[in-house]
């Protein structure tokens, strides 16, 4: 089963452009994942399980950094990366 992800991060702290772009780079790297950036959330879509294997990581790893960090997700139980918004 295909998802899609609609991802916000915020970093509770002045320096926050940085993790959230290395977020983003890291999702990035997975080639079983397409990831769309817009300036307001990161987009995900892939097959359920590795979308979640890969969104939990790096969860892990922002909260490891930066406890005091929040994300905001939307989950979709479909593709939708040729739709314009998800």
């Amino acid at each position: 089963m295909r998802i899609s992800v609609d991802i916000s991060l915020y970093p509770l702290t002045e320096d926050y452009v940085e993790p959230i772009l290395a977020f983003i780079a890291q999702l990035e790297t997975n080639a079983k994942l397409v990831v769309k950036r817009n300036s307001l959330s990161t987009q995900v879509f892939g097959e359920y399980r590795d979308v979640m294997d890969v969104i939990d990581s790096e969860m892990e790893t922002v909260f490891e950094q930066l406890p005091h960090s929040v994300f905001a997700m939307k989950f979709i139980g479909t593709d939708r990366a040729g739709v314009v918004d998800v």
